[in-house]
């Protein structure tokens, strides 16, 4: 299917692996020109030149940035330009018990998983309506619906990607643009896979085992599996294009049939 965009420029926060590598690479493979972002650069410009190895002819760059740090982002803005496509993917995650974490960890949390977004809307969004066309798409999680005891800072904050998501679409009314959350499931993006590997070590048994063994004990999961970082990207890579026009404030699952009520 040809998603139409061709001519189209995105930018994709959080790119240089995982889940928004795979949304850069779904993009450029439906002609669409992508800016990467990643914290540091040499890593951004390692995957711009795996990018442009795996899809030749790509028109992609990087802009490195740590969205923890409002200056950083701010320089990163300037760069930017104009965008046709925005994906608020970038997020920071971990296992952690409440009361173990302190008044930096939820800010930390806070500044990366939600003012990410909230920065770049901010910057990006207008222009898109001035123009009369655009997409804005929250890369959120289940978590954000179903937060987990044991990662309720990031449960949080990806509910609250969820509400900015919601609200910034009542802004596009009677436009040609659109803002759309994904809620995605659990997803075997590089940061996961190095999880399951300290914990397969700790185990002492193999990251396969433990990956299969997690799959398995998730009760809720339709999939019983992982999801895999480019199944994510291909609903980013529709909601991105023309052709989802009549999808606008939603909050799409692709969470494997994780969660078990309407959202």
């Amino acid at each position: 299917m040809d998603l139409r965009l061709t001519g189209r420029r995105a930018f994709v926060s959080g790119s240089t692996q995982g889940i928004g590598f795979a949304v850069a690479r779904a993009l450029l493979d439906e002609g669409a020109s992508v800016v990467i972002n990643g914290r540091d650069a040499e890593r951004a410009a390692a995957a711009v030149r795996r990018l442009e190895a795996e899809v030749p002819g790509a028109e992609v760059s990087a802009l490195a940035a740590d969205f923890a740090d409002a200056s950083q982002v701010r320089r990163l803005l300037d760069d930017l330009g104009d965008v046709d496509v925005l994906v608020n993917n970038v997020g920071v995650f971990e296992l952690a018990a409440f009361e173990h974490l302190t008044d930096d960890d939820w800010q930390r949390y806070f500044e990366v998983n939600v003012m990410s977004g909230v920065r770049l809307s901010r910057h990006l969004l207008p222009g898109m309506l001035a123009r009369g066309w655009g997409r804005v798409i929250f890369v959120s999680s289940e978590s954000g619906v179903d937060v987990p005891a044991d990662m309720l800072h990031y449960g949080f904050t990806k509910a609250g990607m969820i509400a900015l998501g919601n609200g910034l679409a009542k802004r596009t009314r009677g436009t040609g643009v659109t803002v759309n959350t994904i809620l995605g499931g659990p997803t075997f993006s590089d940061g996961v896979a190095a999880t399951v590997a300290q914990v397969a070590a700790a185990q002492g048994v193999t990251p396969d085992q433990m990956k299969d063994a997690i799959a398995a004990g998730n009760r809720t999961s339709l999939l019983q599996r992982f999801i895999e970082p480019r199944e994510i990207a291909h609903l980013a890579a529709y909601l991105a294009s023309p052709l989802s026009s009549a999808t606008n404030g939603a909050a799409l699952r692709a969470d494997g049939g994780v969660l078990t009520t309407l959202t």
